[in-house]
């Protein structure tokens, strides 16, 4: 027997003070001990004005684990009562095993539970999201928690790139989406994680009761876009880190976050948004008319005309200001992202009993997305 599921409690923790667009080498370094000439061209492209880094300044080196900006986000919900599953979501955990999840269980120390980890980018946030609510739907828990979490700073730290090379720069200006490619990516990503608590019953003055929430992957026709641990062959196929020598991983920054910006910009808006959303609205029946709140994850305000101009593609033309996002200011933290801009709506005042939210995610690991359909109840 399914159930209504309500999402009824939210939180985000983000580590240290906000980072501003001049302080962000004083956090991460200068490569090559000199000031990076690539930084402001990424920065006007992607519209972030202030982050969050987990690096402590006093000493240069993290002062949280992933696991612990998990838990602290989980705890700024404040005292959820007994819970029966705890669904944990990131792309960068804080070792290769054990899973993320019952490393967060343990910074929490809360009783026996169920412990989920969900892999992959920017998805794997709303991958925990959805196992929390199926969990909650099916009976099988009475509560769930779902979180998202990035810890990506310390891999972002200079000694872990090489300079940047001029040609690089003069594509830049060209074309700001080659903001992906590796040795930019410390422009666009920091740290952060976010919570939320999903019952069977609505609490307090207001909860957002789940409808649905669709998942998409479009792997069977797209090669890997983003990646880590690993390096693309010849023939396009990634070689992991497992099949390379350990004298090569530093040499060749295996582990570094690498993008094959051709790949995004041909197929990001296509294959996360317009395709599966065209086939939801036929599924679904959704109309413009009936979102008062959409909410995507972006990760660069590059991002923003395309989307708009998919949107109306499909028939779905969401007017601008009924968006809400936080990228300007909480900057891109992953799979973090989705659950600290609902955070900040939530607890805003802004939503209404009545009002329905569409939150859309997409992902360039090899071009998955998800949509989470939810209405607000009093």
């Amino acid at each position: 027997m399914r159930t209504d599921v309500f999402l009824t409690r939210t939180g985000a923790f983000l580590p240290f003070a906000a980072v501003g667009n001049d302080e962000i080498e004083q956090v991460l370094g200068q490569v090559g001990g000199k000031p990076s000439r690539a930084r402001r061209i990424v920065l006007r492209s992607n519209g972030i004005t202030s982050r969050h880094y987990a690096i402590d300044r006093s000493t240069g080196r993290p002062g949280f684990s992933n696991a612990q900006l998990a838990a602290h986000a989980i705890r700024a919900m404040g005292d959820v009562g007994a819970v029966d599953c705890l669904a944990a979501g990131t792309s960068l955990p804080d070792q290769l095993l054990p899973g993320h999840a019952v490393m967060v269980h343990g910074e929490l120390g809360w009783p026996r539970l169920e412990a989920v980890s969900m892999a992959g980018v920017c998805l794997a946030g709303t991958a925990a999201l959805k196992h929390a609510w199926l969990a909650v739907r099916s009976g099988d828990a009475r509560r769930a928690v779902a979180s998202g979490s990035e810890l990506v700073s310390p891999i972002l730290l200079a000694n872990h790139f090489e300079p940047e090379f001029e040609h690089k720069l003069q594509a830049l200006e060209k074309h700001p989406e080659i903001a992906f490619e590796k040795d930019f990516l410390r422009w666009m990503l920091s740290d952060g994680a976010g919570a939320v608590l999903l019952e069977a019953q609505p609490r307090g003055p207001l909860s957002l009761r789940i409808e649905w929430i669709e998942l998409s992957s479009a792997a069977n026709e797209l090669p890997v876009c983003m990646y880590a641990g690993a390096d693309k062959t010849a023939d396009g196929s990634l070689r992991g880190w497992k099949d390379t020598a350990a004298a090569d991983w530093g040499a060749t920054s295996l582990f570094s976050i690498k993008q094959d910006v051709r790949l995004l910009n041909e197929h990001i808006v296509r294959a996360t948004l317009t395709e599966p959303l065209a086939a939801l609205i036929a599924k679904r029946g959704l109309r413009a008319g009936q979102i008062d709140w959409f909410l995507p994850h972006l990760s660069s305000n590059f991002f923003v005309q395309p989307m708009i101009d998919g949107l109306a593609a499909v028939g779905l033309p969401i007017p601008r200001e009924r968006w809400f996002g936080n990228l300007e200011t909480k900057g891109n933290t992953g799979s973090a992202s989705p659950f600290i801009m609902l955070d900040e709506l939530f607890r805003s005042g802004r939503i209404r009993p009545g009002h329905k939210l569409l939150m859309f995610v997409p992902e360039s690991g090899r071009f998955s997305c998800g949509f989470v359909f939810m209405e607000a109840v009093s």
